[in-house]
């Protein structure tokens, strides 16, 4: 099964330890950090666990159709005010529990010293089959 695993800068739970964003950072634990997610992805990869991830940019917008022949209507850039995800991995494992079990070694990434940085991911299941609509 298909999971997707969020990684939120701002949105999510309250953090254990906030160690500030990534822009505070020195950038050798910028590196330290990314080589974590590297690893991480290369050791799923091994075991072909890994579907797929990107870090995402904290630029863009909300889109939504505005009617025929209009423009589409736009919300944003927001990154300062709303919910931002830094980025995302897709795993597909065999449990529910197996994907939990990898959201939380990758909450164990580096930040600041070196030290874990215990960022709350979101784990989601990507949908088996769409929904069967009974009358």
């Amino acid at each position: 099964m298909k999971y997707l695993i969020l990684k939120h800068y701002r949105g999510g739970p309250a953090p254990v330890v906030d160690y500030g964003t990534m822009d505070t950072w020195t950038p050798e634990e910028v590196d330290a950090h990314v080589q974590f997610m590297r690893d991480f992805a290369a050791r799923l990869e091994e075991t072909g666990e890994f579907v797929e991830g990107q870090a995402l940019s904290p630029e863009g917008a909300f889109v939504r159709y505005d009617g025929e022949g209009r423009p589409p209507v736009t919300d944003g850039p927001f990154a300062e005010t709303k919910d931002l995800i830094a980025g995302w991995m897709v795993i597909d494992v065999d449990s529910w529990d197996r994907a939990v079990q990898l959201a939380g070694e990758l909450s164990a990434a580096p930040g600041p010293g070196g030290k874990p940085i215990h960022e709350w991911l979101e784990v989601r299941p990507f949908l088996a089959e769409p929904p069967t609509v009974t009358e």
